[in-house]
C-alpha cells in the first residue's frame, strides 16, 4: 500500500509540474509575441498639434501600425504618420491621405478636386487658402497629397514647408487612440 502511495505521489508531482511549466512556455510565449508585435508593428506617439481636429487632439496618444504599408498601399482616407526626409530622427507629422500617386489636385472655390472630380468628404469646411493646390500639382508615382482634417489651420501638402510626401517617407497608418482613457479606441 505504501509503495502504491509513494507511486501515485511520484505521478501527481510530475504531472503538476509539466502543467506548471507548460503554463510557464505558453505565458512566455505570449510576452514574446506581444513584445514582438509592439516592437516591430507599432510606434506610439503624442499628438503635438492641432492641425488634425476634431478626429485627433493635442496631447492624444496614438499607435502607429509600421506595418500597415509592407504589403499594401496607402488610401485615400488613411489617416498617416510621416516625417518630411528619411531621417528617422526628425519630427513626425500626422495628416489625413488625400491625392494618390499619378492623380491631379486642385483646391477650387474651398472645395478639393481630384482628377478633375469634387472630392466630397463628410463635416470639413471649405478651405479658405488653397496654397499651392490653386493651381493643378501633379501627383508623382511615389507622392501623396495630404491635408490636415483642421482643414483651416494645419500645414499640409498647400505648403511648400510641407509639400507632397514621399511614400518611402511614411512611418505608418494611425490606427488606435490610447490616451484620454475617454476617448480609447480605433480612428477613422
Amino acid at each position: 500500500m505504501e509503495m502504491k502511495n509513494q507511486y501515485v505521489k511520484k505521478h501527481f508531482y510530475k504531472y503538476r509540474i509539466r502543467s506548471v511549466m507548460l503554463w510557464v512556455v505558453e505565458i512566455a510565449a505570449a510576452l514574446l509575441l506581444a513584445a514582438l508585435f509592439s516592437i516591430f508593428m507599432c510606434k506610439s506617439v503624442v499628438i503635438q498639434e492641432g492641425s488634425m481636429e476634431p478626429t485627433l487632439e493635442a496631447g492624444d496618444q496614438v499607435l502607429i501600425n509600421t506595418a500597415a504599408y509592407r504589403f499594401s498601399s496607402p488610401k485615400r482616407g488613411d489617416v498617416i504618420a510621416f516625417r518630411l526626409n528619411d531621417n528617422s530622427s526628425s519630427s513626425m507629422h500626422i495628416k489625413r491621405i488625400i491625392g494618390l500617386p499619378g492623380e491631379t489636385i486642385l483646391i477650387n472655390e474651398g472645395q478639393v478636386v481630384i482628377d478633375g472630380e469634387v472630392y466630397s468628404e463628410e463635416d470639413m469646411p471649405a478651405i479658405e487658402n488653397p496654397g499651392e493646390a490653386e493651381t493643378t500639382i501633379t501627383l508623382a508615382k511615389n507622392e501623396y497629397f495630404v491635408l490636415g482634417d483642421n482643414r483651416n489651420s494645419s500645414e499640409d501638402s498647400r505648403y511648400t514647408t510641407i509639400g507632397m510626401v514621399l511614400e518611402d517617407n511614411i512611418v505608418g497608418k494611425i490606427w488606435f487612440r490610447t490616451e484620454p482613457f475617454s476617448e480609447i479606441g480605433l480612428i477613422r
